[in-house]
């Protein structure tokens, strides 16, 4: 039921027909996804190891290519060799760092853009190229209208998820920078960062960690703030996500591997602090804080 209607929320939120686009691999694993702290810095798409081809999310026009060593620059490119197909809609699909011979796949891509792709169709063949360390390829999709990126799972059927997220640290940080120990229960009056690691995984037994789809923050039952990782858009050469509004991504993800939250005012008294991590399938954990506010 979950699953349902989230397809029907990104059928309204894109205006495209359901279903949707399909992911571009088809028995690749997913190592890395959207909003992934990536060394204080976020994954914008999602990283998959694999070793078949490199297929078309849906049928588009080939708008872009460029091979590895396609460059006017020496300075290698961190896509490696990269596409970009155009599937309509201002939603444009990136396939990066992929292998640089696209014949050995049955590729449509070695004729010039423009070029007709059709859905399903391989596209290149998975690789090592640009900053990938293993076998496989990225693929990223940006609007073009409202200059964003855009997480896959809001188009794409999410991948069946049965766990959690799993929160494994909270802490609070002063304004003045001190990190609060988990384990202290008593706190001055004011505002307060809070900090959260966390991670989640598409199967209890895997041992790849990824990010959750959304973090809430509540004070005694009232929600006090949340971290969405839905888009990320560019405005005046700044990237920035919504964390109770537009805030830059540095804020968020200076703390590697955790997420700052932002500021919560804790007012005197005795304080439960909630935390809430969701996957994109609906799946979520809690972990519950309380504290004496002097």
């Amino acid at each position: 039921m979950k699953k349902a209607v989230i397809l029907i929320f990104a059928g309204i939120l894109w205006g495209r027909a359901l279903p949707g686009m399909d992911w571009p691999s088809a028995d690749g694993q997913v190592t890395a996804n959207f909003g992934l702290n990536e060394q204080g810095r976020p994954i914008l798409g999602t990283v998959f190891s694999a070793d078949g081809p490199v297929l078309a999310a849906d049928q588009g026009e080939l708008v872009f290519y460029r091979g590895q060593e396609d460059s006017a620059s020496r300075l290698p490119s961190p896509l490696g060799s990269w596409a970009a197909l155009d599937h309509g809609d201002g939603i444009l699909g990136i396939y990066s760092r992929f292998e640089d011979t696209p014949d050995s796949s049955g590729s449509a891509l070695p004729q010039a853009p423009p070029l007709l792709v059709r859905r399903g169709e391989a596209i290149a063949a998975t690789g090592r190229s640009g900053w990938m360390t293993q076998q496989g390829f990225y693929f990223t999709l940006f609007d073009r209208r409202e200059r964003r990126w855009v997480n896959p799972s809001l188009i794409i059927a999410p991948l069946a998820d049965s766990s959690p997220p799993q929160i494994l640290l909270v802490q609070l940080r002063s304004p003045d920078g001190r990190l609060i120990p988990p384990n202290q229960t008593r706190i001055g009056q004011g505002p307060y960062s809070i900090i959260i690691t966390v991670t989640d995984t598409l199967f209890r037994s895997s041992p790849i960690r990824l990010a959750p789809h959304r973090l809430m923050v509540s004070l005694n039952g009232a929600e006090a703030g949340s971290l969405n990782f839905e888009t990320y858009s560019a405005r005046d050469g700044m990237l920035v996500l919504n964390r109770n509004g537009l805030v830059p991504v540095s804020t968020v993800y200076a703390p590697y591997p955790a997420f700052d939250l932002g500021e919560t005012w804790f007012t005197r008294g005795q304080t439960t602090l909630e935390l809430i991590a969701r996957d994109v399938m609906g799946n979520e954990t809690s972990s519950i804080r309380r504290l004496e506010v002097e």
